[in-house]
């Protein structure tokens, strides 16, 4: 019975996320099956089309009457994309239209490759990114960082510049790891994080398409847990995890989907990243191997810090303040947990077994 209550308290929720109204679930299915097309498609038009229709049917899930932020961030993710979407066909039409040689090719190649970066928010092409990921909601954030992610993905598999994406990724690991510090606001920390975590899924997709989608979904779950507890207890910057009296079990928690997402050993959020260092390894790229792990523990050591000041700074108790949580939504956390902490655990047994 507690696990029927737990399944329909989260589909409730979910209902609550996406249907306030009719027009967002309408939009919500639009971008599902626009990213169907993306990826399906027989031909590059096709996949331009698919984006097309992806971009227009996100913005008006970014965009609110009532808020500016959510205003200005919707137009600034239009014109990025725009942008983008212009580099990519014209790409796309100058390679069907010129001759063909190892050089034009290749250069081709690059211009597709970066109008696919740019649309997924990669470095160099980043700096839309965190500005925009701080006028939306948490769950706006989390699908601009799991599903937006997927169709530029996908077509980037189908068109590699290896020695070009080599660069790339390493740019995204260094970047996202530099731009992290100093941050206040929890949605751009998430948005440079999002940025270092693009570079090993890119080493995963020039590795193989089985290893970036275990990377990309152990990534989408984490993500899932971090916006879940920040959407239910309100948090939008860091001061604010030290300053109210919230309950120690959600600051275990947050810290427990950090020490994961940086990937730390113990935790589940390692596994994915043991996988892409064994295969980098086994390839010989031992300086990327070595930028890659610097990268992780410089992005643990932001987060650390981050945890330790919400567990020992000096927290003030506002009588006006109270967090009030359903029991279904603290068993639903925990269970997270108990993932993040045990799930590590059962992935290296089957590792081994395989």
């Amino acid at each position: 019975m507690k696990s029927k209550n737990l399944i329909k308290e989260f589909l409730f929720l979910f209902l609550i996320l996406c249907t306030n109204n009719s027009n967002k679930m309408f939009f919500l299915f639009i971008l599902f099956f626009s990213t169907m097309i993306a990826i399906s498609a027989n031909s590059w038009l096709g996949c331009w089309i698919g984006l097309e229709i992806n971009l227009l049917s996100f913005i008006p899930l970014m965009s609110a009457p009532l808020n500016l932020l959510n205003s200005e961030a919707s137009l600034k993710y239009f014109l990025t994309q725009s942008i983008a979407s212009i580099n990519f066909l014209f790409a796309i039409l100058l390679s069907l239209l010129m001759i063909k040689n190892f050089f034009f090719n290749n250069l081709m190649l690059i211009f597709i490759n970066s109008a696919l970066l740019m649309k997924m928010g990669s470095a160099p092409f980043h700096f839309w990114f965190p500005n925009i990921m701080e006028g939306l909601s948490w769950f706006n954030n989390f699908i601009l960082m799991t599903w937006q992610k997927i169709s530029p993905m996908i077509l980037l598999s189908y068109c590699l510049n290896f020695n070009y994406l080599i660069f790339i990724m390493i740019f995204n690991v260094l970047i996202g790891t530099i731009g992290s510090f100093n941050q206040a606001s929890l949605r751009k920390l998430m948005a440079f994080s999002s940025i270092n975590n693009l570079g090993w899924m890119i080493s995963s997709l020039l590795i193989s398409s089985n290893l970036w989608t275990t990377y990309f979904l152990f990534y989408t779950m984490f993500l899932f847990i971090s916006c879940f507890i920040f959407y239910i207890t309100n948090i939008f910057y860091i001061n604010q995890l030290f300053n109210f009296n919230f309950n120690y079990y959600i600051k275990f928690s947050i810290m427990l989907n950090f020490l994961s997402l940086g990937g730390l050993p113990p935790f589940l959020g390692f596994f994915p990243k043991w996988l892409v260092i064994n295969y980098l390894i086994l390839n010989k790229f031992f300086i990327t191997t070595f930028i890659f792990i610097m990268s992780s523990l410089i992005m643990l050591f932001v987060y650390i810090r981050i945890i330790y000041s919400s567990f020992m700074f000096y927290f003030m108790k506002f009588k006006w303040f109270k967090l009030f949580m359903k029991n279904n939504l603290i068993i639903l956390i925990y269970f997270f947990n108990m993932i993040s902490l045990l799930g590590m655990i059962l992935s290296t047994l089957f590792f081994f077994m395989y």
